[in-house]
Formats: C-alpha cells, sequence, structure tokens
C-alpha cells in the first residue's frame, strides 16, 4: 500500500485530498500545527476508510517544523509516495499595512518549507522509480497580487523545472493553481467575499479530483475550472497588472492548515 503525506491537511483543498487519498486506500501522513485536529482527522479518515493515518505537528513557518516533515520524508523505512504541499496562508491588506514577520512567514511556508520537503522526498521516489509531488500554487500565481502572488509563482516556476529535470524517472510534479476555494477558513477568518461572483467558487473536492486526473496524466500545471483556465489564458496575453484587480479585492487573512 503507498502512502502520501500532505501538508496543511486538517481542512480545505487538504483534507479533501486526505479523504480522496484514503479513498483510494491509501495510508497518510497528515501534518499541521493543530495536534488536536490532527488527530481528529486521523481518527475519522482511519475509521472511514480503514486506512493507516500518521499524524506530525508542526508550523512549516519555522525551520524546527519543516526539519521534522524533512525528516519522515527520508525515512527509507517507511517511503512516502506522493507529497502534497498545500500548507500556506494570506495576509490581510496592502503590502505596507502587513508585518515584516508576517511577509517572511510567508516566504518560510510558501517557498523555504517547499523547497526543501521536494528536495527530501525526491530521490527516494526517483531511486523507486515512483512517486508524485503535487504543490499547491494559485491562479494568484499570474495575477500581480503583493508577496502572495510572488510567491505562488515561484511554486509553479519550481515546480515545473523540477519536472523537467527528472523527466523519465518515473516521478511526476504538478503545480496546482486552483482559484476561489470553499473552505471554512474564509467564514472562520471572517473574509470578505461578497464581491466574488458565485460562479468564482470552486469546491475543494472538484479541485482535487482534477489536480489527481492531471497528475495522472503527466500534466505539470493543473488550473481547475474552465473558467480559471480562460483567466490564466487571458493573464498570459495582457500586460502586467491587466488582471491584477480580480484577486487583490478578496480579503487575504487565512492559513490552510
Amino acid at each position: 500500500m503507498t502512502t502520501a503525506l500532505i501538508t496543511g491537511a486538517t481542512a480545505g483543498i487538504g483534507a479533501a485530498f486526505a479523504r480522496r487519498l484514503a479513498r483510494d486506500g491509501r495510508d497518510l501522513v497528515l501534518v499541521a500545527r493543530d495536534g488536536e485536529r490532527l488527530a481528529a482527522a486521523a481518527a475519522e479518515l482511519a475509521k472511514g476508510y480503514g486506512v493507516q493515518v500518521e499524524t506530525l505537528t508542526a508550523d512549516l513557518a519555522t525551520d524546527l517544523g519543516i526539519a521534522a516533515v524533512e525528516e519522515r520524508l527520508r525515512d527509507a523505512d517507511r517511503p512516502v509516495d506522493i507529497l502534497i504541499n498545500n500548507a500556506g496562508f494570506g495576509n490581510r491588506g496592502a503590502f505596507l499595512d502587513v508585518p515584516l514577520q508576517a511577509e517572511l512567514d510567508m516566504l518560510k511556508v510558501h517557498v523555504e518549507a517547499i523547497l526543501r520537503t521536494t528536495t527530501a522526498a525526491l530521490p527516494g521516489m526517483r531511486e523507486r522509480g515512483r512517486g508524485g509531488i503535487v504543490n499547491v500554487a494559485s491562479v494568484a500565481a499570474f495575477l500581480p497580487r503583493g508577496t502572495y502572488g510572488a510567491t505562488k509563482a515561484w511554486v509553479v516556476n519550481f515546480t515545473q523545472g523540477i519536472a523537467r529535470d527528472v523527466a523519465g524517472s518515473g516521478v511526476r510534479l504538478q503545480a496546482l493553481c486552483p482559484g476561489f476555494t470553499r473552505t471554512e477558513f474564509h467564514q472562520r477568518a471572517g473574509m470578505g467575499t461578497s464581491n466574488i461572483p458565485r460562479w468564482g467558487w470552486l469546491s475543494a473536492d472538484r479541485v482535487v479530483d482534477e489536480s489527481l486526473r492531471d497528475l495522472a496524466r503527466g500534466r505539470t500545471l493543473s488550473v481547475p475550472g474552465k473558467r480559471y483556465k480562460a483567466v490564466v489564458a487571458v493573464a498570459r496575453l495582457l500586460p502586467a497588472g491587466g488582471l491584477g484587480g480580480i484577486s487583490s479585492k478578496a480579503a487575504r487573512s487565512y492559513r490552510t492548515d
């Protein structure tokens, strides 16, 4: 039986990945900051799907948290076959309104953690001749949106570059770029989302289904939803900043773990 490690696994897209992969019969390693929520999620998944579920409490905004995930990924006696780098967050307000430390934490979670965990997972996967890594980015990668959009653009470019480097090894990488996705965090964080049209919302389950289908097909970029595929296509054609307002108007104060 194969094993998947998912960061930011207790809610939203991370929880949807956990449900789907458990339903597919994969054992799980769930990573998040909240130990109590991790334990509850693990118990529910193990009971509901009959798989083995391990938990790892780690804050990926810290060196200690990233190192704990690296260590688990390098454990050759308990190989991880699928890595889902989903943990992430947004900062509310314009750039100069956000504390510098919050921006630095974002770089740590969105960039350094993904760089280090991908590096930790790849050698074992390549040696076994199989594996998959999904790095969750965002449609915001293609729309100017301060540090958040910049980090997600890095995720896309990093993932597609590494995918080329390991082509033919049996290991597949994907940058997943969802648009607005309904999760509990919008309500819990008090995000102002009334300005987002109904058609703009995706379900986390749909995002995961499209991601895994694209991964099986070897697609290094997955943009769930026809409307968001169109948004990305247009954003690539327009001058920089042409569609920036679409994402910048949305409130941004949530963490996906």
